[in-house]
């Protein structure tokens, strides 16, 4: 999502079995052991240069920003937001689907930083959105326009509406969203030229794709501009490798990828059939999170519901993202301790694949900007102890079914990981007592942190969590 889009409210959705394939059925044995650092408006050569600290960190994925030619007027400057020229969300708005940006960088520094992710095992993730255009339909390329076949075929017939009604299918997928004009996403020249800009990314060694307003590309179900002369709503099914276009079809197998779409929850959504496609992300489950950690207990909240249709090894977590937190600033209030707290939790659980949000260097709760610096690295906290342990006790506990204990007054989470580890999580300012359920075996446990001690005896996990404070014990 970007700057000025509607933010809805979210509904939680009852489970519907039956309704797709594979990944709304649930695996009570399926373990995720990745996590994905969202290095948020850092550019090519400062992802390259911090490689190893990610590795170090424990993340298995980055996903970047959006990598293609966009928005960039100008004398824009250098900072990530401008009160009167904001940056950050430029390279949302695309203006070609050719690598490069003026954020970024450009292909060739690309490619340095994909040799970098290589060398330390690190995936790449893009972020990318075929969904619309910019704003100023004038600053499209020429080339883009001619590949689709003029500007008349570039867009959805009604696609420089905004739309009023985002519960609204026909709306929702063929006007624009946000405002910003929507590409007719089923002309195949398009689909044929977005195909052979993901293919370049996949030559590059990129490993997946993060796709930015996925909901509102529409499914087989959906409304079809047929005054545009389409037949079908076929996207999906060329963008993930079963419908070749033109002679040009996804260059590696779909399921090497991991691809999950923003499709924000709310009503009308076909949850199950973009489930047929691609995982999902969680947002209504962030939303019950972040909920959690400003009440600093989880008394009346349900933390181990994921609050969607599709099965929880198929969705992307978080506990805040780039829109939470640079959009809707829904999130930005929260300390880094609180959102410390919460990756912990939801990185040692069992399921769904979680995202760490870098926030900017410098930022604090009054100044959400921090220095203000488009390209630069984030803050340290992705490299924060409690953060690397937790990432490293998720790749451990790789076939370690979950069982979460939660004390009495909600502010005490445990998360127990068969009989081989366990995550305390302290939500609260104040210190706690722990005591309470645990599969590990009798014996004390130093935390692999601070070195504080913890006690099993009998199946309770006994102890002092210090306010704010996350602690990793592990079977020797």
């Amino acid at each position: 999502m970007k700057k000025n889009l509607l933010i809805l409210p979210v509904l939680f959705l009852p489970v519907l079995p039956g309704l797709a394939k594979d990944r709304v059925t649930v695996n009570p044995n399926a373990v995720n052991t990745e996590s994905i650092l969202h290095v948020w408006s850092w550019n090519f050569p400062t992802i390259g240069e911090n490689m190893k600290k990610i590795a170090d960190a424990g993340f298995t994925m980055i996903q970047t920003s959006p990598v293609q030619n966009c928005y960039a007027p100008e004398g824009s400057g250098k900072k990530i937001f401008d009160e009167n020229e904001g940056n950050w969300y430029y390279y949302y708005q695309p203006t070609d689907w050719k690598i490069g940006n003026n954020i970024l960088g450009d292909r060739d520094q690309m490619k340095a930083m994909m040799d970098s992710a290589a060398k330390y095992n690190v995936k790449v993730i893009v972020d990318v959105l075929p969904n619309h255009t910019a704003f100023d339909v004038d600053a499209v390329s020429e080339d883009f326009y001619k590949a689709v076949g003029g500007r008349d075929k570039m867009y959805h017939t009604e696609g420089l509406l905004p739309v009023r009604d985002y519960n609204d299918r026909l709306q929702c997928t063929l006007w624009g969203s946000g405002g910003l004009p929507d590409v007719n996403t089923e002309n195949p020249k398009f689909q044929k030229y977005y195909m052979e800009f993901v293919n370049d990314l996949l030559g590059l060694g990129v490993k997946g794709f993060r796709y930015d307003t996925a909901k509102h590309i529409g499914v087989h179900s959906d409304p079809v501009d047929t005054a545009a002369g389409v037949k079908e709503n076929d996207f999906w099914d060329v963008a993930t490798g079963r419908k070749s276009v033109g002679g040009v079809k996804l260059a590696v197998p779909y399921d090497s990828l991991f691809v999950y779409g923003e499709v924000l929850q709310d009503r009308n959504v076909p949850e199950a059939e973009y489930a047929d496609y691609f995982g999902q992300t969680a947002s209504g489950y962030g939303h019950v999170l972040r909920e959690a950690l400003e009440k600093q207990s989880v008394k009346g909240l349900d933390l181990i519901n994921w609050h969607h249709t599709s099965a929880p090894e198929f969705l992307t977590t978080w506990v805040e993202s780039h829109d939470t937190y640079a959009n809707a600033h829904e999130s930005a209030h929260l300390t880094d301790d609180q959102i410390r707290t919460g990756w912990v939790f939801l990185t040692a659980r069992q399921n769904g694949t979680p995202l760490f949000f870098s926030r900017p260097a410098g930022s604090t709760r009054q100044a959400y900007w921090g220095d203000n610096v488009l390209g630069a690295r984030g803050n340290d906290e992705f490299f924060h102890p409690e953060v690397v342990a937790v990432n490293k006790f998720r790749i451990a506990m790789d076939g370690q079914k979950e069982n979460i204990q939660i004390s009495p007054n909600g502010q005490v989470l445990v998360v127990n990981r068969g009989n081989k580890g366990a995550a305390i999580v302290n939500i609260n300012n104040s210190a706690n007592s722990v005591d309470l359920p645990t599969g590990l075996p009798n014996g004390t446990y130093k935390d692999v942190v601070y070195n504080k001690e913890f006690k099993v005896k009998n199946g309770r996990l006994t102890g002092i969590a210090a306010p704010h404070r996350t602690y990793i014990l592990q079977k020797k």
